[in-house]
């Protein structure tokens, strides 16, 4: 359990900045985070966590805009959360809910390892871009 204790404090400290790093807190933001174990342990935290209902609790959060999970192709072991939310008070929010136990608990119980980026939305796509996207 201390070993599940220790990944929360990297994981939060990682998604989590101070409040004087944070800047504006009416922004909305995306974390990323990939999901990696062994023998399909990964995508058994997803489906513990599809089944038992506390991702569509998540989703139902005052506060989230989209937590969804996608397998790599090429990398079975891995599975990638998207996971955004209006703005840092949102997201503080969540991670002080009754949900983060349990989620430790399934992490802990499939022995996840992870890899967390956080973006913060630069605005309109530019011009430059727009030639590459298909709607």
């Amino acid at each position: 359990m201390k070993f599940c204790y220790v990944l929360y404090l990297m994981c939060f400290s990682l998604i989590c900045l101070p409040a004087e790093v944070r800047g504006n807190q009416d922004m909305n933001l995306t974390v990323i985070i990939y999901y990696t174990g062994t023998n399909g342990n990964a995508r058994n935290f997803v489906e513990a966590l599809e089944s038992s209902g506390i991702a569509e609790v998540i989703r139902q959060k005052s506060g989230n805009l989209r937590y969804e999970y996608f397998y790599p192709a090429k990398d079975s072991e891995t599975v990638l959360l998207i996971d955004s939310w209006d703005n840092q008070e949102a997201l503080d929010k969540h991670h002080a809910s009754e949900l983060m136990p349990r989620i430790l608990e399934l992490r802990n119980k499939y022995d996840l390892h992870m890899r967390v980026e956080r973006y913060i939305p630069a605005g309109k796509v530019p011009s430059s871009d727009v030639q590459f996207i298909r709607e």
